[in-house]
């Protein structure tokens, strides 16, 4: 296959992991990377050999480039998308696809306008974990999906992050920050969501940075950091979800598990691309953990714009496309409408699961 050129925008945090494995891939090749702070942008291309580093609007006119990897912070992810896609470029977004519904789908319908592929994170969901556990759904392992619970119960990004902020702004919180993880990975296992309903809470109004990198300085919150919700799939199943950077203990909660009419599957954490998987028939007593299937174990982000690469040469859909990160965002909105509003909230954006993954990878 062509080697796809890539360049990206944002070189923050997370673009060292896209970089890395980004330039390890044989179909891909990062030949810029642009940021507003130039000498950041600098600073990665002399880590990782880019041959250029600019500014964002002068890495959008670099004719070679076939394809752009948007990494910045979630307010801007839209603005930076439709440049990309107007200017004739193929686009991968870091999650969420948005910060409202109706920019979400402006971006798809752009895309679909102009014959260009719009994809976005997580790409956590193609993993070694996760591709295991829906082809045991697939089989039949625990017969029909019935419910599922999803937890992600933490302290806050302020603890840890070098840059936490964005996350207390609009567009972040808990919901927009991890929950494109555990919605996808349902979307995958269970399919589209039909309606949500929910109930949120800003349980600190201040948060107060402890990383080294902005030690004492103070966040005001702009979004909920607490939310429970529950969810009805057009399959028929329901789940129950709660997200939180309001939880100062550690928990014994799992991350997801999907109850069937004859088993018990305890998915493995979506932020992450392995095991374990745990499967629980009706008759044990025990969990059976179960040996992984597939390929992409290791930090593997990345693999959504390895699996576009070979989508835009062979003239396929892509498995993390636009109309997934769309349901899931309408998904993640329609939570927050119902706090607000005390109702459920009717998706209207439906998708279809992606495709499963090969247990050989990603090959064509």
């Amino acid at each position: 296959m062509k080697r796809l050129n890539i360049g990206i925008i944002g070189c923050g945090n997370i673009s060292a992991i896209y970089l890395q494995n980004l330039q390890a891939f044989e179909e891909t090749e990062v030949i810029a990377v642009a940021d507003l702070d130039l000498d950041r942008a600098k600073k990665r291309a002399e880590e990782y050999g880019i041959a250029h580093a600019c500014t964002p609007d002068e890495l959008l006119q670099l004719s070679d480039i076939e394809l752009v990897v948007n990494l910045t912070v979630p307010k801007a992810h839209a603005a930076v998308c439709r440049q990309a896609l107007e200017s004739g470029k193929h686009v991968y977004v870091e999650k969420p696809l948005s910060v409202t519904v109706d920019e979400g789908e402006s971006l798809v319908a752009l895309a679909r306008s102009k014959g260009l592929l719009l994809g976005c994170a997580p790409d956590t969901f193609l993993g070694a974990g996760i591709q295991t556990c829906l082809e045991l759904i697939r089989s039949g392992k625990i017969g029909r999906p019935l419910s599922a619970t999803a937890f992600m119960l933490s302290k806050g990004h302020e603890h840890w992050h070098p840059a936490p902020h964005f996350y207390y702004e609009q567009g972040g919180g808990p919901l927009y920050d991890m929950g494109p993880y555990y919605l996808t990975a349902l979307v995958q296992l269970i399919g589209p969501i039909r309606r949500v309903s929910g109930s949120a809470a800003i349980s600190f109004a201040e948060r107060t940075v402890t990383s080294k990198e902005h030690y004492g300085e103070k966040i005001r919150v702009e979004t909920p950091t607490h939310l429970t919700g529950t969810m009805e799939f057009v399959s028929g199943a329901v789940g129950t979800m709660i997200m939180s950077f309001d939880i100062m203990t550690p928990t014994q909660y799992p991350y997801i598990e999907i109850f069937g009419s004859e088993g018990t599957l305890r998915v493995p954490d979506p932020n992450t691309f392995s095991g374990p998987v745990l499967l629980r028939g009706k008759d044990n007593e025990d969990w059976q953990e179960i040996e992984v299937t597939h390929q992409y174990a290791d930090n593997a982000r990345g693999i959504g714009v390895l699996d576009m690469a070979y989508a835009i040469r062979n003239s396929r859909l892509h498995r993390a496309n636009g109309s997934v990160a769309l349901h899931v965002l309408e998904a993640m909105v329609g939570f927050h409408q119902a706090a607000e509003q005390g109702k459920h909230i009717e998706l209207l954006r439906l998708c279809d699961a992606p495709q499963p993954l090969p247990k050989e990878g990603i090959v064509n």
